[in-house]
């Protein structure tokens, strides 16, 4: 790959448009449509309205790097182009699938040689997330002299995904899905195009089949042309696109799920805090969206287990048996009759009463491990099985519990630092209600055995 091969006489190295091109069945619609300005630009309008922050670094030709962060279809490729044919820059797009080191140092000198004859260059990276380390490290040198205009387009958290010194050089900005009636627009407008879209055909469309494509993308404008493209292939002599045609063009509903990226751990969260929160009917919506997206059931059902310990704990600690049957349950029945064991455990979780005192006393136990010494145990907590370990002192001072009145003793057993210390304070929710008033019994027996001595 190279700026100066196939170089056009234009400024810009965007392919010309033309309309013989455009209209060959090998070009998808979404691409036919792809706006060519940003008035021809429908969405994103927190970025490119007008005194937005993009709008602004467009309109004054600001060369500052930049990453698009969005899911799929929403115009960050588009943006990036528009971007190159504004400021009249050499665009040179780049897939982080196919290209390696070797190809992006021959790119970047490239564009070094580019520079020296003052032609800017815009590199835009398709999927820049799937680059490793070495490879993002290549283009720090390029971005910071300047000698390219970096545009990384993601789906995935940058945070996460792009090294820290590249991002650090870059403007990110997040672009939205596209709400429905903003794809029905578009979608009006690929059929009403006799240049680019489909208005040759003469179709039309009932208002009911547009709202449905749109609705099942997703906010993905490149799914609901996919959509409309197979739509118009299916329409008969009315040339009309009915309800009935688009749903039989849509065929599975395109769902924004991605099982190792941050969708997925969107949704569990969602999952995970509409359980917290007591609501059932949130809590098996955001369960269907993780199975409908494919989800391993069996890292649901861990999940699951998770919440009743965290959430539930002993407020009712039925509720940790119930999910581990309900994993069994799955293992024995398998999808999707055994999806239902999982949604019953959810429900349960939601409405059952909730305390996660256990799972704050335990946090607080382990700060102190971590931020005390590591005392010894106390003498009279430890076993003395031979005659030396006697001597020593070993189990010297031990109190049987069986043997004390009430079964408790006033004996200490936690480190001399940590004495009298509290972690576990139950809530008076549920059974916990009942563990809270047998624990103030014990340190009331305690207190009043102590005032003896």
């Amino acid at each position: 790959m190279s700026l100066f091969d196939n170089q056009p006489d234009s400024p810009t190295s965007l392919p010309q448009r033309s309309s013989h091109a455009l209209n060959r069945g090998a070009v998808p619609l979404a691409e036919r449509m792809r706006p060519r300005s940003l008035q021809e630009l429908v969405g994103q309008e927190h970025l490119v309205g007008p005194g937005k922050p993009l709008r602004v670094q467009i309109d004054h030709d600001d060369p500052s790097s930049m990453i698009f962060w969005g899911p799929p279809g929403v115009g960050k490729t588009t943006l990036a182009k528009i971007i190159a044919e504004t400021t009249q820059a050499s665009f040179i797009e780049f897939s982080a699938v196919l290209a390696g080191i070797k190809e992006i140092k021959q790119v970047m000198a490239d564009a070094a040689k580019a520079a020296e004859l003052h032609s800017r260059t815009i590199l835009f990276i398709d999927e820049i997330h799937r680059f490793n380390k070495a490879q993002q490290d290549a283009f720090l040198p390029y971005v910071e002299r300047g000698t390219i205009r970096l545009i990384g387009a993601t789906t995935e958290n940058p945070s996460f995904e792009v090294i820290s010194a590249l991002l650090s050089r870059c403007r990110v900005y997040v672009l939205q899905p596209l709400k429905e009636e903003q794809i029905v627009t578009l979608l009006t407008r690929a059929l009403e195009d006799k240049d680019r879209g489909l208005g040759a055909l003469e179709l039309t469309a009932d208002e009911d089949a547009l709202q449905l494509i749109a609705a099942y993308s997703s906010g993905d404008c490149r799914s609901a042309y996919n959509a409309l493209e197979v739509a118009a292939q299916l329409v008969e002599d009315e040339k009309n696109i009915t309800k009935a045609i688009a749903t039989e063009a849509l065929q599975q509903r395109v769902l924004m799920y991605d099982k190792t990226g941050e969708e997925h751990y969107n949704l569990i969260s969602a999952l995970h805090k509409s359980v917290r929160n007591s609501d059932p009917d949130a809590a098996l919506y955001w369960l269907g969206r993780m199975f409908a997206g494919g989800e391993d059931p069996l890292y649901l059902a861990r999940r699951i287990v998770r919440m009743a310990i965290e959430d539930i704990g002993l407020a009712a600690p039925e509720a940790m048996n119930l999910c581990l049957s309900a994993r069994d349950t799955y293992q024995f029945l398998g999808s999707p009759e055994g999806d239902l064991a999982l949604a019953q455990a959810v429900v349960y979780l939601c409405l059952a009463p909730k305390s996660n005192a256990v799972y704050t006393a335990y946090g607080a136990v382990q700060h102190d491990i971590e931020q005390t010494r590591q005392e010894p145990v106390p003498l009279h907590l430890r076993n003395a099985p031979t005659r030396l370990m006697k001597e020593l002192g070993y189990a010297k001072g031990y109190r049987y519990a069986h043997d004390e009145e009430d079964k408790v003793s006033d004996m200490d057993c936690l480190p001399d630092s940590l004495r009298g210390r509290s972690y576990y304070h139950p809530t008076q929710e549920g059974r916990e209600k009942q563990l809270a008033a047998r624990l103030e019994e014990i340190r009331r027996i305690r207190t009043h055995k102590r005032s003896e001595q």
